[in-house]
C-alpha cells in the first residue's frame, strides 16, 4: 500500500451541509477503491491566486489515505466530473 495526499478545492457559494456531502462523496470514493483514510483536515476558506469560475474564494480539505498504485487514476475519475469541485490533486507522499 502506498500513502497519498488528495487535494480538494470546493466551491465556496454552497451551504455547508452540501460542502460536507462533497468532502464525504470524495471520502467514500477513496474508501470503494481499497483505500484506507487516515487523516482528513479541513484548512477553511481561502483566497485563490486566481478566479476559477468567477470566484475568488474556496475551501480547501485534504485527506490522506494508504490504498494500491491503480486507486488514484479510478477516484481522479470520479472527482473529476463532480459538482462544486473547482480543483483537486492525488500526490504520492513519501514514506519516512
Amino acid at each position: 500500500m502506498n500513502k497519498y495526499e488528495l487535494t480538494i478545492v470546493v466551491n465556496a457559494k454552497i451551504e455547508d451541509d452540501e460542502r460536507a456531502a462533497v468532502v464525504d462523496k470524495c471520502k467514500a470514493y477513496i474508501e470503494r477503491f481499497g483505500g484506507k483514510i487516515t487523516n482528513v483536515e479541513e484548512a477553511g476558506k481561502k483566497k485563490l491566486a486566481y478566479d476559477i469560475q468567477k470566484m475568488s474564494e474556496a475551501f480547501y480539505y485534504f485527506v490522506q489515505f494508504d490504498a494500491e498504485a491503480t486507486a488514484p487514476g479510478e477516484i481522479e475519475s470520479r472527482i473529476r466530473i463532480m459538482d462544486n469541485v473547482l480543483r483537486f490533486l492525488i500526490v504520492r507522499t513519501d514514506e519516512q
